[in-house]
């Protein structure tokens, strides 16, 4: 089954803060200058570390439904 090519996660507010990470996308400036070039394997691995930034930050949220 192909997968579909996994796309940015720029939300266009992009700044980096001081531990290097971008306040928007989480990603550090590495990974964001690297992304072009990465694999669609590094990507998600990339986005598993977003969100376990964003989650340590209380920045991210789940809908829950009932």
């Amino acid at each position: 089954m192909l997968q579909a090519v996994v796309k940015s996660p720029c939300i266009g507010v992009c700044a980096l803060d001081e531990r290097n990470l971008c306040t928007g996308c989480q990603r550090s400036g590495e990974e964001i200058t690297l992304w072009g070039r990465m694999s669609d394997a590094q990507r998600r691995e990339v986005l598993l570390l977003c969100e376990s930034r964003a989650r340590a930050q209380g920045l991210w949220f789940s809908v829950q439904t009932s």
